[in-house]
């Protein structure tokens, strides 16, 4: 399973209506409206690298009212 943390930014007024969109999608653990640099956190979890770009890119950046995501990858050392 990879897990990840997506940082995005949004619209002005938008932050409330893409957490609760994104927060619907399959792969989506949690999305939290929030304050500082970024809008919106999400956590999202795939079986693959593969499948976690394709949640990101096909579903999530595809949300109205995003202007742009930055994908953290969970990693354990």
């Amino acid at each position: 399973m990879v897990q990840a943390f997506i940082l995005i930014q949004t619209e002005v007024g938008q932050a409330a209506s893409v957490a609760r969109a994104i927060a619907e999608l399959p792969g989506v653990t949690s999305a939290e409206d929030v304050t500082g640099p970024y809008d919106v956190i999400v956590r999202a979890e795939a079986n693959t690298v593969d499948e976690l770009g394709k949640l990101v890119v096909a579903r999530v950046q595809n949300v109205a009212g995003i202007t742009r995501t930055l994908t953290c990858p969970v990693v354990h050392l």
